[in-house]
């Protein structure tokens, strides 16, 4: 069993223990550290290929976080940590790569709990990935996520923000119903939610549902014109993506984009918005 399974299973055991919003709680203060590594190529190439990463080079903007990942796992299951992990749902995320990593990089990964911080339908904690090629911070992301319970009246209202805007489609994607099992078996990442439809209906889904990270990935290795360094356009430096909406499977979606600001949507709504930077 790997890491990231047995955080899962100790997830399910300490989670019934824990209450989300009780006053007074606080993140751990330690950190997790995976010492520094070179990326496997086996995984790395099963990635490319499920994500639609079809170029050779740097590693995709996306992948260290699911290096760190485990390692996120392993805090946020820990009997310190205030939130239960079933049920917590990834709001958003941003990544920042400050250079590209290659894969014979040895890259050492650290991850944190950074906030915890009230939500309109919750509390919301923020963990922080970073990679680090030997003093050098090369990469880092922020992510959010979201666990849901009954708030109080001065909960903090949501930020303003404009509906975002319909972007023009430029492509058609259909996601068979494998896809969370094969992202799963390439990442890590066999969250029973992915697999299929029985274990998704054990945590209130009425079908399995992508990966969102997998959404997020797809959309950059199309943003980049299918390679990790960004083709002509430049090499994208750095990506914003808020989860609006679960992207049942199988299912067929569309690929928006306007250059920097892009969407997936299907079914009629929004499933995730986003806009990336890009160098130069």
């Amino acid at each position: 069993m790997t890491g990231l399974s047995l955080s899962l299973v100790r997830g399910a055991v300490t989670s019934p223990f824990k209450r989300a919003g009780r006053p007074g709680a606080t993140l751990p203060t330690g950190r997790a550290v995976l010492p520094p590594s070179r990326t496997a190529p086996g995984p790395l190439a099963a990635y490319r290929e499920i994500c639609g990463f079809t170029e050779p080079g740097p590693l995709p903007l996306t992948y260290p976080h699911v290096l760190g990942f485990p390692l996120a796992m392993r805090l946020m299951t820990g009997r310190d940590f205030p939130l239960p992990v079933l049920g917590l749902v990834h709001t958003w995320i941003e990544i920042t790569g400050h250079r590209a990593p290659l894969p014979t990089d040895a890259l050492e990964l650290t991850v944190y709990a950074a906030e915890l911080a009230p939500h309109r339908r919750g509390t919301e904690v923020t963990m922080v990935t970073e990679a680090r090629l030997g003093d050098e911070l090369v990469w880092e992301s922020r992510s959010g996520y979201l666990s849901r319970h009954a708030t109080a009246a001065e909960a903090p209202p949501p930020p303003s923000r404009a509906a975002p805007p319909h972007l023009p489609a430029v492509a058609e994607w259909r996601l068979p119903a494998d896809l969370g099992r094969r992202y799963g078996a390439a990442s890590g990442d066999r969250n029973p939610i992915h697999l299929n439809p029985l274990t998704a209906r054990l945590f209130g889904f009425p079908r399995h549902i992508a990966h969102g990270m997998w959404t997020v990935a797809r959309c950059l290795a199309e943003a980049g014109s299918g390679s990790d360094t960004g083709g002509p356009q430049g090499r994208i430096l750095s990506v914003r993506a808020d989860f609006k909406a679960p992207v049942p499977l199988p299912s067929t979606v569309t690929y928006a984009t306007d250059g920097n600001a892009f969407q997936m949507r299907g079914a009629g709504r929004v499933h995730l918005d986003g806009s990336v930077t890009r160098e130069g």
